[in-house]
């Protein structure tokens, strides 16, 4: 290219919309510059062909906040929770105008002592928490701790407090319930014995769940009968042996809703006893093990979390909480759930 008509700062600067004063800022390192005008004047510079780029891009770099985010997610066996932390690890990498680390780690032993062990630990090396976590008093003490030390905590999945004095990211799961009972009624060719699994009744998604299926019912289909629900513990292997003494107390149960972990078990139970396919069933997250039961019958309808937009709100309400540490607002964010049947996946 002639000498004369390479790329100036006069002509990032036009491009960008800024003086040329602010893209001396900028490539000096100097000054303070918006995080968002560096950005803008970076991405000036790519569109001019600006000869100093390499500089730029470690100028702004350097110039980005860098945040260290950690995530307690459940059982490392679990693909759900795998999923979630992909996709966390995915929405970091997508941030342009900050630098997140993003730290996982999986828990085996979901005691509440375990819990608020690890949570105060793994709190202390970050600057803000998720966690997936049962409602227990260890467990709103050692939140209580971190946010004493501006260490904000974030609740995924699963609220861990009703007042909203804990930052919560997830599904409104009283409407979570009401839609599975909606499916229960429309689909089953008449009413019927319905069974419900639960993991634990101490989290609040599956309470609510819970609350909202029966909800639905006595307002809108009294002729079924709900069945006492059945805690499988967040385990696969007690939800197998439980949906198979579920089945073979009640040879004529028409349906049966999952409401909590224990999905797996579950299918394998209906497909041991020969009731796959024979019952409408309704359980939570898309993933490879329930899109072949979807596929081959033994599920009748998924609703899922929004994994991805979970993950952007999660990191995004984590920024804005550090950054602006004394707003004291509440970082709540509801999201829409999925619904998939064999015809949509």
């Amino acid at each position: 290219m002639d000498q004369r008509k390479r790329p100036t700062i006069k002509d990032v600067a036009i491009e960008a919309k800024v003086s040329v004063a602010t893209v001396n800022r900028v490539l000096s390192g100097s000054g303070v510059v918006r995080q968002g005008t560096r950005e803008r004047v970076r991405q000036a510079a790519e569109q001019v062909g600006f000869y100093g780029m390499g500089a730029l891009r470690s100028r702004v770099a350097a110039a980005r906040p860098r945040y260290r985010f950690g995530f307690l997610l459940h059982q490392p066996g679990r693909a759900f929770y795998h999923n979630v932390a992909e996709a966390l690890r995915l929405a970091a990498e997508a941030v342009g105008d900050c630098e997140i680390e993003v730290r996982t780690e999986f828990l085996d032993d979901l005691s509440p002592q375990n819990i608020a062990s690890r949570m105060l630990a793994l709190g202390g090396e970050c600057d803000a928490l998720g966690v997936v976590a049962a409602v227990h008093p260890l467990v709103v003490q050692a939140v209580e701790a971190l946010q004493g030390r501006n260490v904000p905590v974030f609740a995924l999945i699963s609220q861990i407090s009703a007042t909203g004095e804990i930052h919560y990211i997830g599904l409104d799961n009283w409407k979570v319930g009401r839609t599975a009972a909606w499916v229960f009624e429309h689909v089953c060719r008449e009413p019927g014995k319905l069974g419900i699994l639960v993991g634990n009744h101490r989290y609040r998604c599956q309470e609510m769940n819970e609350s909202g299926f029966r909800s639905y019912f006595r307002e809108h289909a009294p002729g079924f009968t709900l069945l006492e629900p059945v805690l499988t513990f967040e385990s696969r292997a007690i939800a197998q042996e439980m949906t198979e003494k579920l089945l073979a107390d009640n040879p004529d149960i028409s349906g049966l809703y999952i409401a909590g972990g224990g999905i797996t078990g579950a299918i394998a139970a209906l497909r041991s006893t020969g009731r796959a396919g024979k019952l409408v069933v309704v359980g939570y997250e898309l993933m490879d093990v329930t899109r072949t039961a979807l596929l081959d019958g033994t599920l009748t309808f998924l609703i899922s979390h929004p994994l991805a937009r979970i993950a952007q709100e999660a990191l995004a309400g984590m920024v804005r909480a550090v950054s602006a540490p004394n707003e004291n607002g509440n970082f709540t964010t509801i999201l829409p759930f999925e619904i998939y049947t064999r015809e949509n996946i």
